[in-house]
C-alpha cells in the first residue's frame, strides 16, 4: 500500500467511526450536554498536560470522564434504535473501543487506584511513599494518567489483531481528538435540552441515510 492510500483509508477510517459513534451511542441530549462538558474539561487537561500533568490527569478523570461515562451509563436509551434499526446488544457487539462492559472494567480500576495506593502508599516498593495528602492525591493523579495512557494503547494494539492496524491507528486518533469534535458536534445539545428535546432526532442520521 502507497503512503497516499494509506493516508487516504486512515482519514476515511476515522471519519466512520466519528460516525457511528455519533449515531449509534448519542441519541440523549443530556448525554450530548454531558459530552460537551466533559471535551471542555479535556481540552483544559490537554492544556495542562504541559504544565502540571498529575493536576490535569485529575481533572481529567473526575470531571471529564465521569460526566462523559455518566452520559453513556445513565441517560443513553438502552432500547431499540430505530433510526439505526439496531438492538442495543448489536451496538454493544460492534463498538470500536470500549463498549460498556469494557467501561465498567476501566471504572473499577480507576476507583482502585486511590485505594491502592491509600493502603499501599509505595506500592509495593515500586514508588517513594507520599508526604501527606497532596502527595497522595498527586500520586493518584500520575496513576490516572499512566491508566488512561494504558486503556488507549491496549485497545489500540488490540484492534490492530482484530481489524487491522489503519483502523487502531483511527481510533486512537479519534479518541484523543474526540474532546475538540465533540464541541463542535455537540455545543447547541444544552439548548435543545433547555427547550424540553430529551432525544435528538437525528435529522443529520436519517438525511445521510436516503
Amino acid at each position: 500500500m502507497t503512503t497516499g492510500a494509506f493516508m487516504h483509508d486512515f482519514f476515511q477510517t476515522v471519519q466512520v467511526q466519528r460516525d457511528d459513534d455519533h449515531r449509534f451511542y448519542h441519541h440523549s441530549r443530556i448525554n450530548q450536554s454531558l459530552h460537551l462538558l466533559s471535551a471542555c474539561t479535556f481540552v483544559c487537561s490537554y492544556v495542562l498536560l504541559f504544565i502540571d500533568p498529575a493536576v490535569a490527569a485529575l481533572l481529567a478523570w473526575t470531571v471529564a470522564m465521569v460526566s462523559r461515562q455518566s452520559g453513556h451509563f445513565f441517560f443513553e436509551p438502552k432500547g431499540y434504535d430505530h433510526v439505526n434499526q439496531a438492538t442495543h446488544a448489536h451496538k454493544e457487539e460492534i463498538k470500536v473501543g470500549y463498549n460498556l462492559r469494557r467501561k465498567v472494567v476501566l471504572m473499577l480500576l480507576w476507583v482502585a487506584l486511590p485505594l491502592l495506593l491509600w493502603l499501599e502508599p509505595d506500592l509495593f516498593g515500586l514508588i517513594e511513599p507520599a508526604t501527606g495528602l497532596e502527595g497522595w492525591a498527586r500520586q493518584v493523579g500520575m496513576a490516572w494518567l499512566a491508566l488512561g495512557v494504558a486503556a488507549v494503547l491496549m485497545r489500540t494494539v488490540h484492534l490492530f489483531f482484530l481489524q487491522g492496524v489503519v483502523a487502531g491507528l483511527a481510533w486512537a486518533t479519534k479518541i484523543l481528538t474526540d474532546p475538540f469534535h465533540d464541541i463542535k458536534l455537540y455545543w447547541k445539545a444544552p439548548l435543545a435540552l433547555m427547550r424540553g428535546e430529551l432525544i435528538d432526532p437525528m435529522d443529520d442520521v436519517r438525511s445521510a441515510a436516503r
